[in-house]
């Protein structure tokens, strides 16, 4: 039976994996010009395609070009960008790193009471409080928190739980993302210390006529110390929804605004939440009264080095504890890198994303501003053997439309990756059509293909990419094929694009 297990040891064992070189993939057609390059050929020029940008790159792995089109030309890669950034992330990192928080404290332990106050230190795990399947249960991770106040003797702590995210340094958005998308649950950002993915949920429901309040009820997490402003009206049937909040991490208040068609069934939304530190806090404080220790202080969370209490407060509070002055009373881990990338890819989850490409500036240049992550991630390409100076990285999830590549230098980094330790595990990160997140793809296609097949999508409003691996069928292990595929400056919907892309890819695995 064939099986990714399969793929990998043929790729990597008996082909000595890619005998065509990362930084100079080949860029001459097969004699006899495949199937797929006939196709993309034809549909380039048709209505759906005719003022879009279509570039596709495809190589076998014994160093055919089976489609050459517009394969140089630097696109916005949308979430494809994810595929660099997880990639890098696992080589750099490896399969089973794991982030960490640790739980610390200021001042002396004395009959059972804490005379200071109590760190939360994040060390940038994104998956706390998560929804996340891989995620642990809160409950369960503040139990474990708990217990090392237990083991230390604390049945009382006079002063605060604050949320130590310093770990991630700078603004928690990327500056070039849109004002619209920073107030989303896609678009949010976040330091050291998340908690929920830093997002806040709730149900929006349209008013009875169209240009009434639309209604919302907050759901989870509690924010008491937000200021909320709902201004959202009821649009007409078939605008869909069009709300967005206005928000940012420098004060607790934020604006609701824009349209929820009259004809859409109630939902919950997703909006961003840039105190997660401080809801961390929050919730932790009070699952520690829950279980009968008293905190006789508030909660707060870190800013430019000092301890913020009051959220709404203008003036500077009292600087923080340096970390290395803290009494360390345990600490706790994320899951394994692995499962975290196979979330963010099968997901498409931007703040997973982020969180990797923030580590890698954190860990490789000490710090996690953007220059810093660049910086972390050309050096992680270089060790890969896939640097290229023709290329724009501006984050980690491709949500910035600064982000520049190709999709020739998208299949030489997935080139590149073959010959990472880590690329066993990598290519089972990614989805495949018919499966999970995919389940519409290729839907016309035999099984035996699509089980052949291993991508990841790229979406955005004028933009869809898809990019990827084909296992070889039986019996041709050097037809194994990297490809990306992608589309922009489209103006009609993704579903006319994506059958084109579908079968691109279909001909590739049949050529």
């Amino acid at each position: 039976m064939r099986t990714v297990k399969f793929f990998l040891a043929a790729a990597l064992a008996a082909l000595s994996v890619m005998s065509l070189p990362a930084q100079e993939p080949a860029r001459r057609l097969s004699p006899s010009r495949s199937k797929a390059q006939r196709y993309v050929e034809s549909v380039s020029r048709n209505d759906i395609l005719r003022h879009a940008t279509l570039g596709v790159f495809a190589v076998t792995e014994g160093g055919d070009t089976l489609v050459l089109w517009n394969h140089d030309k630097r696109l916005n890669p949308a979430s494809n960008m994810k595929l660099i950034t997880t990639g890098a992330a696992m080589h750099k990192l490896g399969a089973d790193f794991k982030f960490t928080t640790r739980i610390g404290h200021t001042g002396t332990v004395r009959d059972g009471v804490l005379e200071g106050d109590l760190y939360i230190i994040g060390g940038g795990d994104p998956t706390i409080a998560s929804k996340d399947s891989i995620a642990y249960a809160i409950n369960d991770l503040f139990a474990q928190w708990k217990g090392f106040l237990d083991k230390a003797g604390i049945k009382r702590v006079n002063g605060m739980v604050i949320g130590d995210g310093r770990y991630f340094d700078g603004l928690q958005d990327r500056e070039t993302w849109t004002y619209q998308d920073m107030g989303t649950y896609y678009g949010t950002g976040g330091d050291g210390l998340c908690f929920h993915e830093n997002t806040i949920d709730m149900r929006v429901t349209a008013g009875p006529a169209v240009g009434s309040p639309v209604s919302y009820m907050l759901s989870y997490p509690s924010t008491p110390w937000m200021r909320f402003y709902f201004d959202g009206k009821t649009g007409k049937a078939g605008t869909g929804d069009e709300l967005y909040m206005y928000t940012s991490e420098f004060a607790p208040y934020a604006e609701v605004r824009g349209t929820f068609a009259i004809d859409r069934k109630s939902r919950m939304e997703g909006f961003s939440n840039k105190f997660g530190a401080y809801t961390c806090a929050h919730y932790f404080r009070e699952y520690l009264i829950a279980k009968g220790i008293a905190v006789n202080h508030g909660v707060a969370d870190t800013r430019l080095g000092r301890v913020r209490s009051d959220l709404s407060s203008l003036e500077p509070g009292p600087y923080a504890a340096k970390v290395d002055d803290l009494k360390i009373l345990g600490m706790t881990y994320s899951p394994a890198l692995k499962k975290i990338v196979r979330e963010t890819l099968l997901e498409s989850d931007n703040f997973y994303a982020e969180s990797l490409f923030k580590i890698l500036g954190r860990r490789l240049h000490h710090s996690s501003s953007p220059d810093s992550c660049v910086a972390a991630m050309n050096d992680v390409l270089k060790d890969l053997g896939a640097a290229a100076d023709d290329i724009r990285i501006d984050d980690g999830s491709g949500l910035s439309r600064h982000n520049f590549v190709s999709p020739e230098y998208i299949v030489n980094f997935l080139s590149a990756m073959m010959d990472s330790p880590v690329f066993g595990d990598y290519i089972e990160t990614m989805g495949q059509p018919g499966g999970r997140h995919y389940e519409s793809r290729m839907a016309g296609e035999p099984e035996e293909l699509r089980s052949r097949v291993h991508l990841k999508s790229g979406s955005m409003d004028g933009v869809r990419c898809f990019s990827g691996y084909i296992e070889p069928s039986e019996g041709s292990k050097s037809d194994a094929v990297i490809f990306s595929v992608m589309t922009n400056f489209t103006t009609v919907p993704a579903s006319r694009v994506d059958p084109i892309i579908d079968r691109i890819i279909a001909l590739l695995a049949t050529d």
